[in-house]
């Protein structure tokens, strides 16, 4: 069966730029939420978007958010969006067929959708002047075509270098995702906002961790083929 990643240093490259990705969101996440102390921030509690307000202390969407370096999230968040869809154009050969393409799509999707919420952070500000529609798209963007590309890319796992077992696993985090993508707008829309943190959580760190899980099968798929080329013929025995 073909495969569709491209070869070489540039695959090798992309592939580190999509492990990248969820690794710098985690680091900008754990430096912002300890910073948050008044009150301290709660990961089960508190929207993970509230640590990108750079405003004054507010309470916004039913919670009191005091995000003291809130543009070191938001910093994260747009660096993970352009890693990701930067790394998956050098990865993924569109030429190979449909798969490549769809999954460069929703790459493009997922990674304009949590550049978004960087951006345009959701404070009482952007409520008010309406900028919010940005945020909440990019937000509920991620969420969809993120878990979407995870289950995109572990039904294709052999064509792009991933073992069963990661497949398997790349299925089952989009899974759960999508799964939690749905009990979190029902904790939202019911009004009831109970753990709504836990929710977010639930649908984002699949999406983190498919992301971690493809840029990392790649990369070893590409050493493994580029240690197998430089491993010299036998030659045969001269009589």
């Amino acid at each position: 069966m073909s495969t569709v990643v491209r070869s070489g240093a540039v695959a090798r490259a992309g592939a580190l730029l999509i492990l990248l990705g969820p690794l710098v969101s985690w680091v900008a996440e754990f430096i912002t939420a300890a910073a948050w102390q008044d009150p301290p921030y709660s990961p089960l509690y508190n929207w993970v978007s509230h640590l990108g307000l750079t405003g004054p202390p507010q309470t916004a969407f039913g919670q009191v958010a005091n995000s003291p370096l809130g543009a070191v999230m938001d910093t994260g968040w747009v660096i993970y969006g352009t890693l990701l869809i930067t790394g998956t154009f050098l990865v993924f050969d569109p030429r190979k067929g449909t798969r490549p393409i769809v999954i460069m799509v929703l790459a493009v999707l997922a990674g304009v959708g949590v550049s978004l919420v960087g951006v345009f952070q959701g404070s009482n500000a952007n409520v008010d002047n309406g900028l919010i529609a940005f945020h909440t798209f990019g937000a509920q963007g991620v969420m969809l075509a993120g878990n979407i590309m995870a289950i995109a890319v572990g039904t294709g796992g052999t064509r792009i270098g991933l073992t069963r077992s990661r497949s398997i696993a790349s299925i089952t985090l989009g899974t759960v995702g999508l799964i939690a993508f749905s009990l979190f707008m029902a904790d939202v829309f019911t009004g009831w906002m109970w753990d709504i943190g836990l929710f977010e959580r639930a649908v984002i760190y699949p999406i983190m961790f498919g992301h971690a899980l493809l840029g990392s099968s790649v990369a070893a798929a590409q050493r493994h083929r580029a240690t197998r080329r430089s491993v010299p013929l036998a030659q045969p025995v001269q009589n």
